[in-house]
């Protein structure tokens, strides 16, 4: 198992969630944390251990981004004006990673950091390979076509655990997608609930 692998079944046992939805999670097989102590712990978590839970579970789902990146977009969400849990949630979909793995053509959150920084990747036609790169609404981001035969990428269009969400336009025939919209945190399809407004808690008391 690579290390890559081993760290995303690590999230989901530590939050005791399968937080991709995918069938080959390890909470569908047991529902108790990592360890030798994993099936004692105790569930009841105190308030700031509820906001930390929300925060490493919106953290873990980008593909675990460090804390300096995750704490640098919060603070952005925080300057612009409206609800700040849900700006929160528009800049992490608006990350190029997370809009190659919403258009599926990648299995996983953390392949498409991977297939970004390999270079597989166009935004308007020219090469970007900056996982944390912010495409804008309009914006055409597309496999390039040496990527597009990729047995990741073919693997990857045809799952059926997961959908492409509506605020992003897809043609999987060329391998191309528009990023429509900036979502609202009810639009993003997450197959559990995640609490940004817990988060917004959290670091306003950290």
């Amino acid at each position: 198992m690579t290390k890559r692998t081993a760290a995303k079944y690590k999230i989901d046992r530590r939050m005791g969630e399968n937080i991709w939805g995918r069938a080959k999670s390890p909470l569908n097989k047991r529902e108790y944390g990592p360890g030798q102590h994993g099936q004692r712990r105790k569930n009841k978590l105190s308030d700031f251990g509820t906001q930390l839970r929300a925060k490493q579970k919106l953290k873990g789902y980008y593909g675990d981004l460090t804390e300096k990146q995750f704490r640098k977009i919060y603070g952005e969400a925080e300057r612009v004006k409206g609800d700040t849990g849900e700006m929160l949630v528009g800049l992490l979909e608006r990350r190029l990673d997370a809009v190659v793995y919403r258009a599926k053509f990648v299995p996983t959150v953390f392949a498409a950091r991977q297939f970004v920084n390999h270079g597989h990747v166009l935004v308007n036609g020219k090469r970007v390979n900056i996982a944390s790169y912010r495409v804008k609404e309009g914006d055409l981001i597309e496999v390039r076509q040496k990527s597009k035969q990729l047995a990741i990428v073919l693997e990857a269009v045809a799952l059926t655990e997961r959908d492409v969400p509506d605020y992003i336009e897809v043609d999987h025939s060329k391998m191309t997608a528009k990023f429509v919209r900036t979502p609202a945190l009810s639009d993003v399809p997450y197959p559990v609930v995640m609490e940004p407004n817990l988060v917004v808690e959290y670091y306003a008391k950290n």
